[in-house]
């Protein structure tokens, strides 16, 4: 199966100012994320204190957190995404895609 049969993965992470564990969040998201969902994701990075109506109705309480939006259902995956299997298993994305 391609990557082109899945449907695509909509993420938005949030992260705090420029902290070395959100500096960390980003590089690991994106890197996860091109290894595993090449061309079949969008990445939205949101710092909390900059979108703060956002982060509320999205109910973040920490960060960095990161969301899959679509495809339903939502999911959240809290901390610097260091773990692969655990992100990878956050997000439903099937090992070996």
């Amino acid at each position: 199966m391609g990557v082109s049969e899945f449907k695509p993965y909509v993420l938005r992470l949030y992260v705090t100012d420029a902290t070395p564990k959100s500096a960390r969040a980003i590089v690991n998201t994106r890197r996860i994320l091109e290894e595993h969902l090449p061309g079949s994701y969008s990445l939205e990075i949101l710092d909390i204190a900059e979108h703060v109506a956002q982060a509320a109705e999205d109910q973040i309480i920490c960060a960095p957190t990161l969301l899959r939006l679509a495809p339903p259902p939502a999911r959240r995956i809290i901390g610097d995404m260091s773990d692969v299997a655990r992100v990878l298993k956050g997000l439903d994305v099937p090992v070996g895609r």
